[in-house]
């Protein structure tokens, strides 16, 4: 799946926000869009367009509510605008289900995170060491 500098943004400033940075990396840092990467060449490889769509989709309603790019928001305004898109409280147009990239896009971070890091994402294990899965 070929992203656009944009979508690119987009899915880092999300999925940042879905498990955002504290006293670990969040989920960008731990290597989900590896994980993404993988997956859509794989088993996900069915929703790419979806999930294409919906980041496109997400950057046009950031616009329209904010005038500005998601990544640009706040982290504030990110959380209220995919609280929105979770509710299909959307103000543009919108080619896919918006609740339906919401939950897309939720299930497949989390999985990323705490994956097998075989799986291209849980870099260097951070998810398991973070809950105690594994030691140190």
């Amino acid at each position: 799946m070929k992203l656009t500098e944009e979508q690119q943004l987009t899915l880092r400033a999300a999925i940042d926000r879905i498990i955002p940075p504290d006293d670990y990396a969040g989920a960008w840092d731990a290597g989900v869009t590896g994980y993404l990467a993988r997956q859509f060449e794989g088993d996900l490889s069915g929703v790419t367009n979806l999930y294409l769509a919906g980041l496109t989709s997400l950057v046009d309603e950031a616009r329209a509510r904010y005038q500005n790019t998601f990544e640009k928001l706040s982290d504030d305004e990110k959380d209220f605008l995919l609280s929105q898109v979770e509710q299909g409280e959307v103000l543009t147009t919108w080619t896919v289900s918006p609740p339906r990239f919401f939950t897309l896009l939720v299930e497949t971070t989390v999985e990323g995170f705490y994956s097998d890091p075989e799986q291209g994402g849980n870099r260097d294990r951070l998810a398991w060491i973070m809950t105690g899965f594994e030691n140190e």
